[in-house]
């Protein structure tokens, strides 16, 4: 397949997020994240490494932005640190917060680069959990006042709004498997986070509206389950619960007004149904004008006597994880692009006239920076893989507006510190010199001609 192109309009672009990038943990009024002090808990963190640093691009943003220019970026998708903006979570602004999203903005109009601002993308101020994070119902009315400060401040300059990334990994991996802050392993927890995201989720796109977003959007990291055996059964009621996990319980209440019935039982097995308060689902429901799509892996899974999916999947006894005998990224992570293409289908059938753009796809491998020059063949592969995918979605009727790679830069993965490598721009840490990879001038081809070779 050759000269695949996309619409006039196609947005490209890439994304990062604020912990993972901005170091500056102790400036201008920024008090700890749950990623702060989960970074310091001993164990939590390969060689507890942390986001103190990072990439520096809070003092290094003009840089980057430059690095964009010269990509050819159209779009830049960042997040915003609530304990930079609300230091006490709920309380008083802190303009210094802000004043540095007010540089970022104008450095990138002034490249004509589109800004696309995410509200949460995982780093809760330390204060909220302690007053029970996500488990607690007034967060969410927190991130909606986190939501008209931000607006209020960079409205006139930004079109695009995310509420919230990937709720997923906050609720299932943060409080249930505690493999991500908080760090909490309690079921019950996990899915009262999962409600109170959601809400905080369409109070966020209220609060945004009131304050004159032009478009609002929710990223949520989908997956393509398939059963191990598509004639058993069993195999595919197992596949049934991990979707009802991993999509239809963020997919089903933001786009058609309420929780499928099998994890509303769920929620009650585990005692949280009480928390889903009369007009709650109205609020969740909220119109958005564009659902993010991250996508970073297949799944597969069988029915099975004795096993389970894991803390990360309550209720999932009788099924299990398969593995799959693919190519896989440095994370292990198994690669298979028609999984995207499955799910973007899926997605324009089951919920259809919902705008779509993938706001991350990418991969890490064992990268080795050899002079100037990183010679990343496998991310190459990978992104060209994916985008064919995106485009043969595309050319089948989904409604798809754009593709943000994961990552602009090499940064910190979340419990796997420094060690894992998803950029498209090599970072070293030690110096903060940043380098293009080979992929990185590829994308750049890709964008310049608006499609594929």
């Amino acid at each position: 397949m050759s000269g695949l192109r996309f619409p006039e309009g196609f947005r490209w672009g890439a994304a990062t997020a604020s912990y993972q990038i901005e170091g500056a943990a102790a400036e201008d009024g920024r008090t700890p994240s749950i990623w702060d002090t989960y970074a310091r808990t001993p164990g939590r963190v390969f060689h507890g490494h942390s986001g103190d640093v990072a990439c520096d691009h809070y003092h290094r943003y003009r840089e980057d932005v430059a690095l964009m220019k010269q990509l050819g970026l159209g779009t830049y998708r960042f997040s915003v640190a609530w304990p930079r903006i609300k230091p006490d979570g709920s309380g008083p602004v802190n303009s210094r917060g802000l004043d540095f999203y007010d540089r970022l903005v104008d450095e990138l109009l002034d490249k004509g680069i589109d800004p696309m601002v995410t509200l949460y993308h995982w780093d809760l101020p330390q204060v909220l959990e302690d007053r029970g994070g996500w488990t607690n119902r007034d967060t969410a009315h927190y991130l909606a006042d986190l939501a008209t400060a931000t607006i209020a401040r960079l409205g006139d300059r930004v079109r695009t709004w995310t509420t919230l990334n990937e709720p997923w990994c906050s609720a299932f991996l943060g409080y249930g498997s505690g493999d991500h802050a908080p760090g909490r392993q309690d079921p019950a927890a996990a899915l009262s986070a999962v409600h109170h995201l959601l809400l905080g989720h369409g109070l966020s796109v209220q609060a945004l509206r009131a304050g004159g977003a032009r478009e609002v959007s929710l990223t949520l990291n989908l997956a393509c389950v398939r059963p191990d055996d598509p004639d058993d059964p069993h195999d595919l009621a197992a596949v049934r619960h991990i979707d009802g996990l991993h999509n239809r319980i963020f997919l089903d209440p933001t786009l058609r007004g309420g929780y499928p019935q099998d994890m509303r039982a769920l929620f009650a097995r585990f005692g949280v149904d009480r928390q889903i308060l009369a007009g709650d689902e109205d609020v969740i429901a909220s119109p958005i004008d564009l659902l993010g799509v991250n996508f970073y892996q297949p799944s597969r899974v069988r029915a099975g006597v004795g096993v389970d999916c894991g803390p990360a999947n309550p209720g999932s006894e009788g099924c299990e994880y398969v593995q799959q005998d693919l190519p896989v990224t440095a994370m292990g992570w198994p690669v298979d692009a028609t999984a995207l293409y499955e799910l973007l289908m899926r997605l324009a059938t089951d919920y259809p006239g919902t705008p779509m753009m993938i706001t991350e796809n990418g991969a890490a491998y064992h990268d080795v920076l050899d002079g100037d020059r990183v010679a990343d063949t496998d991310r190459i592969g990978f992104l060209d893989g994916h985008l064919r995918a995106v485009h043969a979605a595309l050319s089948e009727g989904a409604d798809m507006r754009g593709y943000l790679a994961w990552s602009l830069l090499d940064n910190y993965e979340w419990a796997y510190g420094y060690d894992k490598r998803f950029g498209i721009v090599h970072v070293d840490y030690d110096t903060q010199r940043r380098t293009p990879k080979d992929s990185a001038r590829w994308f750049a081809g890709v964008i310049g001609r608006n499609g594929l070779v």
